[in-house]
């Protein structure tokens, strides 16, 4: 028995030494091609790397460079392989990687390196859940500090599906949070680098100005439903879906209806009174950059923390 037991114990050992020896490793061949580590020949199967969801790949802490993945609820049409290029995850073409059509309830759109809304921001309460009031009124509107929101044109029925909520910036800035868990309102760096990807000719130095002259139009819906003709440029070959949700002006006035202007907030204020906007228009293809006073009510997107 004891004999039996060193025999064993002494093949294992050559066994293992042979193993960690070998410069090829071959599965269904003998003759593991050499420039392989491993060689998997088969005419009958294919080789599965690990299958997780959208969710489950980004808890991978400190990913491998080159690690591969395939994520199956990625983009619209069942999942895509991924691989980590030691920054970003791509698909096994090179290109980016491909997201969920929603993340938290909230319709998304990759763009680059960063996960956009693709839809205006619909929320009556912060983050905590308290509420942030509706202010119909003109007057109360332009004398506010402090968060609030209305419809375009004060028409819910018109416009509320459609187009979100308008914001001032005090319910953008509020610490309580306007963007839901996981999410923030983009600064103006985070709309820089959406332009930038758009657009590598963009001109994001300069503050109130064209950036682009064809951003615009990548940015845009390109159905004829809501901007007023010619809606020049128009492609949404960026995905952000952008709609000329009007916007209100400062003293309670509404402007842009009838598809004609979209308006975005950015988190970033200009100085004590203007933060920084970021426009759209109907006969352009350009996406402005613009400052506005605070007490004007704006639609807002969000992106992915």
């Amino acid at each position: 028995m004891k004999l039996a037991l060193a025999l064993s114990t002494i093949a294992f050992c050559v066994f293992n030494f042979q193993f960690s020896k070998a410069q090829n490793i071959g599965i269904g061949t003998n003759t593991p091609h050499a420039s392989a580590a491993l060689d998997v020949t088969s005419t009958n199967s294919g080789l599965l790397p690990p299958r997780m969801t959208f969710a489950q790949r980004n808890a991978i802490a400190n990913p491998a460079q080159g690690l591969i993945i395939y994520c199956t609820d990625c983009g619209n049409n069942g999942g895509e392989p991924q691989y980590f290029n030691g920054s970003v995850w791509l698909n096994l073409i090179g290109g980016y990687s491909k997201i969920p059509a929603i993340i938290d309830n909230i319709p998304s759109i990759a763009i680059g390196t960063q996960i956009w809304s693709s839809k205006n921001l619909d929320v009556a309460t912060y983050r905590n859940g308290d509420p942030i009031p509706q202010v119909t009124d003109p007057v109360i509107w332009n004398n506010l500090t402090t968060g609030a929101w209305c419809w375009l044109n004060n028409d819910s029925a018109t416009n509320g599906a459609i187009y979100g909520r308008l914001y001032n910036w005090y319910a953008v800035n509020d610490p309580r949070g306007l963007a839901p868990q996981g999410w923030h309102v983009p600064s103006d760096a985070e709309w820089n680098k959406l332009v930038k990807f758009i657009d590598p000719s963009g001109d994001t130095i300069c503050q109130v100005c064209s950036q682009s002259a064809t951003a615009g139009g990548a940015m845009k819906d390109a159905s004829t439903n809501y901007w007023s003709p010619p809606n020049t440029g128009a492609t949404n070959s960026s995905g952000f879906a952008g709609l000329p949700g009007g916007y209100r002006y400062y003293e309670g006035t509404f402007f842009g209806s009838g598809g004609y202007d979209g308006a975005w907030w950015g988190s970033t204020e200009a100085n004590s009174d203007i933060a920084w906007y970021h426009s759209l228009t109907y006969n352009f293809a350009d996406k402005h950059r613009f400052g506005i006073y605070k007490t004007a009510g704006l639609s807002v997107r969000v992106v992915k923390d």
